[in-house]
């Protein structure tokens, strides 16, 4: 399991992180779990796109989300952000980011669903600083079925595509990396969020 410290390390050198197995296989489970339940109860609602979280469009993403604080945190999730806030406090102590809250949802991708290239900050809103996102799929997944981060580093070289195996944990600089994700042949699943500053 990847220390908070490399993470932080990791960021302050080129603004972006995955750290495959952050959270154990249990751990992810038991999250994987709580997501599906709330999921199976009907708790998700369709992505919104912009600032409002209603701007449903579906020609650039299709995912379903539910909002952290629509839904009471089993003990999975709280396990979970306390890890976030761990981190959250090492990234203030050693980059002075100034982090003040995380703001998450749960995802759910049907199959053949993705969301197309965008940054992860609003055009009249700059308290997003830090993405972060934590796969729960099945330990099985592989690179054939789809469902990869493609990531670009560099926006004048050829992106990385990163597997969303369950576990890994992504993190990256909100105003500066470009992202997309792929559609998968199967139910993609992640808990994402943003650090965001006052």
């Amino acid at each position: 399991m990847p220390d908070t410290e490399s993470i932080v390390g990791t960021l302050a050198e080129r603004g972006w992180c995955v750290a495959a197995g952050f959270l154990p296989e249990a751990g992810v489970a038991a999250l994987r779990g709580e997501c599906l339940h709330a999921h199976s109860a009907g708790d998700f609602h369709a992505a919104g796109v912009g600032r409002g979280r209603s701007r449903v469009r579906t020609e650039v993403r299709g995912d379903q989300v539910l909002w952290l604080e629509e839904t009471e945190a089993g003990p999975a999730l709280r396990g979970v952000l306390q890890e976030l806030e761990t981190l959250r406090q090492a990234v203030n102590r050693s980059l002075f980011l100034g982090l003040l809250d995380l703001e998450t949802h749960f995802a759910v991708y049907p199959p053949g669903a993705g969301y197309q290239r965008h940054l992860d900050r609003f055009r009249d809103d700059d308290r997003r600083s830090l993405t972060v996102i934590l796969y729960l799929n099945p330990p099985d997944w592989v690179p054939e079925e789809g469902g990869l981060l493609r990531f670009w580093p560099d926006p004048e070289n050829a992106p990385l595509e990163i597997l969303p195996a369950g576990g890994t944990l992504v993190t990256f600089l909100s105003e500066r990396f470009w992202h997309e994700v792929l559609p998968a042949k199967r139910q993609r699943l992640s808990l994402t969020g943003w650090f965001r500053r006052r």
